[in-house]
Parts: C-alpha cells; structure tokens; sequence
C-alpha cells in the first residue's frame, strides 16, 4: 500500500516538474520545440513480491541502458594497413623538382629558390635602411620613383627627377637592373 502511495507522489511530482519546466519557458520566450525535454526514466523501485507480478519476465537493468553499436570482429593487422597505406593517401611523386641556375640548391619550377630569395630580402633590407637613414623618418619619403645604384655605375637620362640610393659594393648577378 505505501508503494502505491510513493509511486503516486512521484508521478504527480514529475508531473509537476514538467509543468513548471513549460511555464518558466513560456515566460523567457522561449519556443517549446526548442526547450530540452526533461528525462526521467521509471524508477527502479523494490516492490512487494505480491504487488509486483512482473519480477520473473527477465526485464532488468541492464534491459534499459541503450547500447552503443561495437565492431563484431577485430581488423587484422593486414586489413588495418592495407586500408592506411591506400595509394590515394599517399603523397604524390614529384615530378617538377629543378635545380636553381644560380645557387645550385633544389627548387620546384614554378617557384623562387628560397635560398636566392633570402639573399634578396638581406639586400632589399639593407637599401630599405639607407633610404630611411637619407629621409629621417617614415613619414618624410618623397613621392617620386627610387633607383638604387651600385659601384660603378652611374645615372642615366632616364633616372632624373628620380631618388637615387647608392650601394658602395659591386651589384649582385642575381639583382637585376632594370
């Protein structure tokens, strides 16, 4: 008899739980296909054995919890490796691999040698500096096209009007005059 009662008190208190959970969500606006369902499974409560005719039908605990789906065989090692070492996941061969007519280093075809191109950014940074140290500020660079000029050589025609930055060094092979 005071299982009954019991079983009665949570139901009605479960009941109660969902209509405040409703109301709360109405009142914030909130759209009930959006609002989270409240989850309570039947509990599993010890009952009198003549109250309760359903304790030999094989339904338990373990009846209840959702299964997670497992693999029914393990992969052999073979299967494993063949499926990882899938020729489409492999890295693709080469093929456009060149050696740098400058440096001699490698190089793909269609991109700069990385070794000539940090020669370059050094010297670009060296002239960058000497034009800064000749305006005296960032702010100051005249609006005019810069020529950079090298050790023994000297301006042309078409350089006037033009920024003239001199290099005291032979110019590079790899840094071209345009």
């Amino acid at each position: 008899m005071w299982l009954r009662g019991t079983l009665q008190l949570l139901h009605g208190l479960r009941t109660s739980l969902v209509n405040f959970e409703s109301w709360m969500l109405s009142a914030l606006g909130v759209p009930r296909y959006w609002a989270p369902a409240v989850a309570v499974q039947n509990l599993d409560i010890p009952c009198n054995p003549e109250d309760c005719a359903h304790e030999g039908d094989g339904t338990g605990f373990l009846d209840s919890i959702f299964w997670m789906a497992a693999p029914k065989k393990r992969r052999t090692i073979e299967v494993n490796r063949t499926r990882r070492r899938d020729p489409r996941k492999l890295e693709k061969i080469k093929d456009n691999i060149d050696v740098c007519s400058v440096c001699g280093h490698l190089k793909l075809k269609h991109v700069l040698c990385g070794f000539c191109y940090e020669k370059v950014r050094r010297e670009t940074a060296i002239i960058r500096g000497q034009i800064r140290a000749q305006e005296g500020g960032p702010f100051k660079a005249p609006s005019v096209e810069t020529v950079v000029l090298y050790e023994g050589e000297k301006p042309t025609e078409a350089d006037e009007g033009k920024r003239i930055v001199e290099r005291s060094r032979k110019r590079p092979s790899w840094f071209m005059n345009f």
